[in-house]
């Protein structure tokens, strides 16, 4: 299989990783799942964590094709539409945003002025599709189960997961947010699980587990299968769905929810500004 160079960024505060997908043979590239940094308590946004990823871009002298998201992140807002203004590049995500649009949209009583089609992305992309990055091309597997819209883009030897799967001591996603499945989560890690054993697995966050000092981004479907502590060889669906199901259970929600599921659902953009000329963030009281 092709190798492309893969080079990752990782923003602490969410504990994300997002990454540079670079073709080998040419000056191609493609970004996946950008950060904005965002203060909650001052509501305020900044935009350090494109930059790196934008000077690295240049220094390189690459061309951004793509610029993708594995999912629409609860723990972080994206930098989709900075990096578009700043390098190019269309913009892609799962077909089944529009599911996810649909949910939310409803739980932020967005108005009309929100479209609900995915028209906020340039592509949206289904199971099996095939998209380029110079002469790599990437193909897409939907995983869905830790929300409806759940993608991992193979490109090459490389799959990148969003948060489907985190490093094996770590585990799998929670299936706890609106639209989640425990069952279709495992029936998705099987998908990622059949590819060769030597690709490289590319994660979207790592919390650092038990005895561990060092945040990691990469892992192979070898060692997952080997030592994933939620969902090695031999463990059933039935034990998964049991295990994650009482796990998620004593979960907090993420910090950053409900900014990040308003900006996302909307391809990374703020919803439009009030009469007053500002724009607001929503905070539905009691609903989740």
């Amino acid at each position: 299989m092709t190798q492309p160079i893969v080079q990752h960024f990782f923003d602490e505060p969410t504990n994300t990783f997002s990454y540079v997908v670079r073709d080998p043979d040419s000056q191609a590239c493609a970004i996946l799942d950008s950060v904005l940094d965002f203060d909650y308590a001052a509501g305020r946004t900044d935009v350090r964590s494109a930059e790196e990823i934008i000077q690295y871009i240049q220094a390189n002298d690459l061309t951004v094709e793509w610029i993708l998201e594995t999912h629409v992140h609860a723990d972080h807002l994206s930098a989709a539409p900075y990096l578009h203004e700043k390098l190019g590049g269309k913009t892609g995500i799962g077909a089944k945003i529009i599911q996810v649009q649909e949910i939310f949209g409803k739980a932020f009583n967005a108005g009309t002025e929100f479209a609900r089609d995915g028209s906020q992305f340039d592509r949206l992309f289904e199971e099996g599709d095939t998209f380029a990055i110079g002469s790599l091309e990437g193909r897409v597997l939907h995983t869905p189960g830790h929300t409806p819209a759940c993608l991992t883009y193979v490109i090459g030897d490389a799959a990148f997961v969003g948060d489907t799967l985190f490093m094996p001591d770590y585990g799998t996603a929670r299936c706890d947010f609106p639209g989640g499945d425990a069952r279709v989560l495992y029936q998705s890690i099987q998908k990622v699980l059949a590819l060769p054993p030597e690709t490289r697995i590319f994660l979207c966050h790592d919390y650092k587990a038990p005895d561990r000092d060092e945040y990691q981004h990469m892992t192979t479907v070898a060692e997952q299968r080997q030592a994933n502590v939620h969902v090695h060889d031999g463990v059933s669906e039935e034990e998964f769905v049991k295990m994650r199901t009482e796990r998620d259970a004593t979960l907090d929600m993420p910090r950053l929810i409900l900014p990040s599921v308003q900006v996302n659902m909307r391809a990374g953009h703020m919803p439009s500004a009030e009469d007053n000329g500002q724009v607001y963030l929503k905070v539905p009281v009691n609903l989740f």
